[in-house]
């Protein structure tokens, strides 16, 4: 007998399926992992109303969410989805034509390209500047707590480290900054505020590229323009949407990925000490963070090329599947006792970073970010707790993001 409450039938229709596949998504926001527990034992895949409103596949198991992003079946092209049936977020094309809508071999060129010039070599020539923006940020923090963590420091670090791998001016961050705040969260009551954050970052990043040409520096927007694959370069659309991708994705994900990991480990505070006593554990710490509550519950959807099973489940051709990320890193047949944070467990085969060709390019980067952050952050304050009850703290509402609202903390 499950443990858990059933969420409905996976696979009934009619208006009760609908009203079932709105009530599994209202669970899923409000207490995603007790949620996602119970649909694993109901079963592999199940109809529920997805991130733009519509109905989508909802796939929950390891194995087939492993499976799942390394199906060639399973397309990431809007062209492949049945009209009518997917409303993503509506980008200008020149925004749109970007990795997570690309399959091969369109993929394969940009992501080679995109390879070439976000190389390791590069990505380790930030981590000196990513601590000293850390301690900068943490030197301004008041002489006494609480102080809200997400605003003061997880979510300034990464758009410092992510302006400064574009080579953004300092004295053009502030927009850029803004702009992003809106899209990560954006006001459903106020859609004109997005259109104008688009509509500013679209001009802006034109400009840029336009004058990175003209004269490129040490970065990475200059060394992807330079980029060729067999003699071709770059179109200008396919540079703006690539900006545009590694601002959005390496910005939203850092941040909550940052404000995620401190909420563990100060409501574990076992495994804070472990940390703190033994310095060599920090990697392998971040892996299993990644694991545990994951900023990105859900991968990008996708579009099945034909019928797709998943167990005893068939996925008709076009409708709208969304791997769960969160489920698969907490199932029990992968992970032993998967709700518990150990953080020397071996925690790799995670999928927070993806899995497949569409694996996180800006991967390294993640890690070296989230170590820098809690390992300057734990060091300048020895006694940091949460200031508030882990009850009454608030995370967006969104199933496609995990994120908190705010972080109280006193030191």
């Amino acid at each position: 007998m499950s443990s858990h409450a059933p969420l409905g039938p996976s696979g009934a229709t009619g208006t009760s399926s609908e009203r079932s596949a709105s009530d599994i998504t209202a669970r899923l926001v409000a207490d995603p992992h007790a949620a996602y527990a119970a649909l694993r034992e109901q079963g592999p895949a199940h109809r529920v109303s997805g991130t733009d409103g519509r109905p989508a596949w909802l796939v929950t198991r390891y194995e087939d969410v492993r499976r799942g992003l390394a199906d060639p079946r399973l397309s990431l092209d809007k062209q492949h989805a049945l009209p009518g049936n997917y409303a993503g977020m509506r980008l200008p094309p020149a925004l749109d034509a970007n990795l997570l809508n690309m399959d091969p071999p369109d993929h394969t060129r940009i992501r080679r390209l995109v390879s070439q010039a976000f190389t390791p070599q590069r990505v380790e020539r930030l981590r000196a500047p990513i601590r000293r923006t850390a301690e900068t940020l943490l030197d301004a923090f008041p002489a006494e707590g609480p102080v809200d963590l997400v605003a003061a420091y997880a979510a300034p670090l990464p758009i410092v480290v992510i302006c400064d791998l574009l080579g953004v001016p300092e004295s053009e961050r502030r927009d850029f900054r803004a702009w992003t705040d809106v899209l990560v969260a954006p006001d459903p009551s106020r859609p004109e505020l997005a259109k104008a954050a688009i509509g500013g970052m679209f001009a802006y990043l034109t400009a840029l590229i336009a004058g990175k040409r003209a004269q490129p520096g040490d970065d990475l927007l200059s060394a992807m323009i330079e980029a060729r694959d067999e003699g071709q370069r770059l179109s200008e659309d396919e540079l703006l949407s690539l900006a545009f991708l590694i601002l959005f994705a390496g910005y939203e994900n850092t941040v909550q990925l940052i404000g995620n990991a401190v909420l563990a480990l100060l409501t574990h505070p076992e495994q804070l000490a472990a940390l703190r006593a033994d310095a060599g554990l920090l990697p392998a710490a971040v892996e299993e963070l990644m694991r545990f509550d994951t900023p990105a519950p859900l991968s990008i959807r996708r579009f099945p090329l034909e019928d797709v099973e998943f167990g005893d489940v068939t996925v008709p051709a076009g409708e709208t599947v969304l791997l769960s990320i969160a489920s698969a890193n907490r199932d029990p047949e992968r992970f032993a006792e998967p709700d518990r944070l150990a953080l020397d467990r071996a925690a790799t085969g995670h999928l927070t970073l993806g899995h497949g060709i569409h694996y996180c390019v800006g991967a390294p980067l993640a890690r070296m970010e989230t170590e820098i952050a809690l390992d300057a952050l734990l060091a300048r304050f020895p006694s940091l707790t949460l200031a508030a009850a882990p009850a009454d703290l608030r995370w967006r509402p969104s199933m496609r993001a995990r994120g908190l609202v705010a972080l109280p903390v006193s030191y």
